[in-house]
């Protein structure tokens, strides 16, 4: 079966549950952890695959890494299912799937800030004003990369605005190099 349909399928159940059931938020921030620690502990996948390990390890495993003694009775349910069903191996596909379907049920944007020192009012700033253009949440993660210089790179829902120091004197190195080639 193909990983897209199962982890949609699987993402699609619990958001569903976790709407019916009114505890959406707590399961979208368990989920999150849990992709998290899916991307920042290699080793989880690989340990949740392992047929040697038991279900009740590999379910004991899960809700740690969801968020210990207080995850909601929705998630542990979840997570048994999935193991239950032999499905350990897609589990990581189902944590981003539910992450992109709860963002787009409930509307929000992510979107990623680079600047060259820390910007907090622009973070801000520039939240108020995607909601009011896309009439969404926007949710903006900022980055400090002191090679931009100065200025910023904005990226959101697929589009990349990039008002960098560093690609402004690119685009002027490039237009003097092609001035200077007709000249020789």
């Amino acid at each position: 079966m193909n990983i897209g349909v199962v982890s949609k399928r699987y993402a699609k159940a619990l958001l569903d549950f976790a709407i019916a059931r009114g505890n959406e938020e707590k399961i979208y921030k368990e989920v999150e952890t849990l992709a998290g620690h899916f991307g920042n502990v290699p080793d989880l996948k690989k340990t949740i695959e392992n047929p040697v390990v038991t279900r009740k390890a590999k379910l004991d495993l899960l809700i740690e890494a969801s968020g210990g003694k207080n995850v909601s009775e929705e998630m542990k349910r979840f997570l048994q299912l999935v193991i239950d069903g032999k499905r350990e191996k897609f589990l990581h596909f189902m944590t981003w799937s539910f992450i992109d379907q709860y963002r787009e049920r409930k509307h929000i944007l992510m979107g990623r800030l680079t600047t060259a020192v820390e910007a907090p009012e622009l973070v801000r700033h520039l939240e108020e004003i995607g909601a009011l253009k896309t009439e969404s949440k926007v949710v903006i993660e900022a980055n400090i990369d002191p090679s931009i210089i100065g200025g910023y790179i904005m990226e959101i829902d697929g589009y990349r605005l990039d008002a960098s120091v560093a690609n402004q004197l690119r685009n002027i190195r490039r237009q003097f190099i092609d001035k200077n080639r007709r000249i020789v």
